[in-house]
């Protein structure tokens, strides 16, 4: 079987000691570093194009409850921008975690607010059943967009969307900043000690695409496992099986495929449970061949091994976070 695994760099994996299964296998593999995103190598790989954005919002919107059709569709995720020396940054998590009685007021004010543009912009903004926001259009909106992953902790005026219609836009997210200064909701997470909701990111622009199976990449999946909306959206897609993600690696390894792709959870740890469970898994040879995708912001590693590669005695493990510097 061969196993392709996606993840993402948190503070405790890129401090991860030279002793640490994660450490052994990078030690061992090939390894590409990629200008790309995580979410932009996974879409690619699934076949999905980039026009102006990935259209990852329609995507996923489709996995999510909603009715895609023909519209257009953003992701619109609650953020918290962070003032600077003299700019506004983006700070993390993207998206913020909302309650749910907090999110339907804020959304129901835009909507309000956004039901006065003149007829035919038909912008509505909506939360998917995982509790994603999204911002549909009825027509292609003619901009390009940046996911968050690339914009994060940077300066936010230089990934403002571009294109044609970019200063609407920028005006738009205007409107959306003033709406949510002082909104009761944003008040009463203030007083909880939440930070305050005071933008949208809006990334992955697009209509939903039709598929076609010429595109996609020949390390594509049979079976995905994953929790998140994106994935999911992508396996329906494309055609693909998916699920949710089991507790354990063996149960990942008694599915019959020749091929599956992990999305790992975001979980304390992940290299104790399962990177230590990998490269046991690769030394019996219960996997053929193993892909990471680490991702870390607007890059991402591709790390390749085999059980052959388990070998080389020669390469010594260095700490996770020297292959970011090499």
């Amino acid at each position: 079987m061969k196993l392709t695994v996606d993840c993402l760099l948190d503070q405790q994996l890129l401090g991860l000691p030279r002793e640490s299964a994660l450490a052994v296998l990078m030690a061992k593999a090939q390894i590409a570093c990629l200008d790309l995103p995580l979410e932009a190598l996974v879409a690619a790989q699934h076949g999905l194009q980039a026009a102006l954005d990935y259209p990852l919002a329609a995507v996923a919107a489709a996995a999510d409850g909603l009715e895609v059709t023909t519209a257009y569709w953003l992701r619109a995720d609650p953020v918290n921008l962070v003032l600077q020396r003299d700019c506004f940054s983006l700070a993390e998590p993207v998206p913020l975690t909302v309650a749910a009685e907090h999110a339907n007021l804020i959304v129901a004010s835009l909507n309000q607010h956004f039901a006065q543009e003149p007829a035919g912009e038909d912008l509505v903004f909506m939360i998917g059943k995982s509790g994603a926001w999204y911002l549909r259009a009825q027509h292609k909106q003619h901009i390009s967009t940046t996911l968050p992953s690339v914009a994060m902790h940077k300066n936010v005026h230089q990934f403002l969307p571009l294109g044609a219609a970019a200063s609407k836009w920028v005006t738009r997210l205007n409107e959306i900043q003033m709406i949510l200064h002082e909104h009761p909701a944003n008040l009463a997470r203030e007083s909880l000690r939440e930070p305050a909701i005071n933008s949208l990111w809006l990334s992955g622009g697009g209509s939903l695409p039709d598929y076609e199976q010429d595109n996609i990449d020949d390390v594509a999946a049979n079976l995905l496992l994953a929790n998140s909306v994106l994935y999911q959206g992508l396996a329906q897609w494309a055609g693909l099986a998916s699920q949710s993600v089991p507790e354990t690696l063996n149960a990942v390894l008694q599915h019959n495929v020749a091929h599956i792709r992990l999305q790992l959870p975001a979980t304390a740890k992940l290299d104790e449970v399962w990177f230590k469970a990998l490269l046991q898994a690769l030394k019996t040879k219960k996997i053929t061949g193993l892909t990471l995708n680490l991702g870390l912001y607007d890059k991402s590693l591709v790390v390749q091994i085999t059980p052959l590669d388990l070998y080389k005695f020669w390469r010594k493990a260095s700490p996770i976070v020297s292959y970011l510097h090499d």
